[in-house]
């Protein structure tokens, strides 16, 4: 019997604001979920948003050559009242993406209701529901003064869920020569 060999992948989760921006880095490893860190960035109330955006572009990109994460999970914007918050929030979202890209890390976005059912499995739970179930996930003794860090956490618990473990996920084939190059077996039985 062969043993299957399980490398270790690491997921950046981001929670992309303009005042505070939520991070969590995740480390899977057969299966088993590791918190490697979680926390905010403040951007604080001062400076032009101009400024805020470059703070978020060199956070996360420090974020990314700390953890050197294998993928980056990122909430997506919910559709709000406020154009303009909702624009700024569209920026800080781009900025903090670009800064993956820029270290040619592959991005995913997660829409706020998939991120609450895939971690309590309903698409409607508070964020303190969320930040508790995490906490039962993790093993975290008390719930962090801003939430943000949590869901940060649960965008890359998601990605985990949603995307599986990357040494059990099957590679796509480019074409249906190079699956039935990659799995002659299969080609086999589909010929008897």
């Amino acid at each position: 019997m062969q043993r299957q060999v399980f490398r270790e992948k690491v997921v950046l989760g981001l929670d992309p604001g303009t005042n505070v921006m939520g991070f969590a880095a995740i480390v899977i490893c057969n299966r088993q979920l590791k918190l490697l860190q979680y926390g905010v960035i403040n951007m604080g109330k001062q400076g032009t948003h101009a400024i805020k955006l470059k703070k978020i572009f060199d956070n996360v990109l420090a974020l990314v050559d700390k953890h050197k994460p294998d993928e980056v999970a990122l909430e997506a914007p919910f559709f709000g009242k406020n154009v303009q918050s909702m624009l700024k929030l569209g920026r800080a979202q781009g900025v903090a993406m670009s800064a993956a890209l820029f270290r040619e890390v592959p991005i995913t976005e997660y829409a706020p209701r998939k991120v609450k059912q895939s971690v309590t499995g309903n698409g409607n739970a508070s964020k303190e529901q969320v930040a508790k179930m995490l906490m039962q996930i993790f093993s975290i003794k008390e719930l962090p003064k801003l939430l943000d860090a949590t869901d940060a956490l649960a965008v890359a618990v998601c990605h985990h869920y949603l995307k599986g473990n990357a040494a059990t996920t099957r590679k796509k084939a480019a074409s249906w020569g190079e699956f039935l190059k990659e799995n002659p077996k299969r080609l086999k039985s589909i010929v008897k």
